[in-house]
């Protein structure tokens, strides 16, 4: 059986008991916040669950690295849709420790593109078209430097409302434990 037979045997299941019932919420956040995270699998449940939050409290957006990669790009959107159309108030940023992105190794990674089909000519095309695809998959050297850049970037964007507190934490994905890097109140900051 298929990964894919198996979820949608599941989801019938699922649907006939009506389990769907205990995660019956409304589509704004109660706690009026978004969460920025990485997609890592330590923190499928850990990421809300060691901050106090349970279904419905807020919106979750999560990519490789909890990293804003570009302004104008989808995480950036979604925070932004979070703020103006969903009623969110407040964004935390939450990366963590011992991340891939911290260490990948990008040459790795295009030798497994190559093993799975990508040609060079099509790393060829990229360049010449102005991608820099090693500085596209690229992660970063520090999370806790990497949580405050994305906060940089929120901040310097021309269509984020400055007076939106924006947070900054590391999760531990083995422990839970939070250490602050900022505190979008204005209070200690790390």
């Amino acid at each position: 059986m298929t990964l894919l037979d198996q979820i949608l045997k599941y989801n019938k299941d699922f649907v006939a008991s009506k389990a769907y019932e205990q995660y019956s919420t409304s589509k704004t956040p109660s706690k009026k916040a978004v969460l920025l995270t990485c997609m890592d699998t330590r923190l499928q449940d850990l990421s809300t669950k060691a901050l106090g939050f349970t279904n419905g409290d807020l919106k979750v957006v999560k990519n490789a690295g909890a990293t804003i990669s570009h302004p104008y790009g989808s995480t950036m959107r979604s925070l932004l849709v979070g703020i103006y159309a969903l009623g969110a108030e407040e964004i935390i940023i939450m990366g963590h420790k011992d991340c891939g992105m911290g260490n990948i190794d990008v040459d790795a990674v295009m030798k497994t593109m190559e093993q799975r089909g990508v040609d060079q000519k099509t790393f060829d095309i990229l360049e010449h078209s102005g991608i820099d695809v090693p500085n596209f998959l690229k992660g970063f050297d520090d999370v806790y430097e990497n949580v405050e850049k994305n906060i940089q970037m929120i901040y310097s964007h021309p269509l984020f409302d400055k007076k939106v507190p924006v947070h900054g934490l590391v999760i531990d994905p083995h422990t839970g434990a939070l250490d602050l890097v900022h505190d979008g109140y204005g209070k200690n900051s790390i």
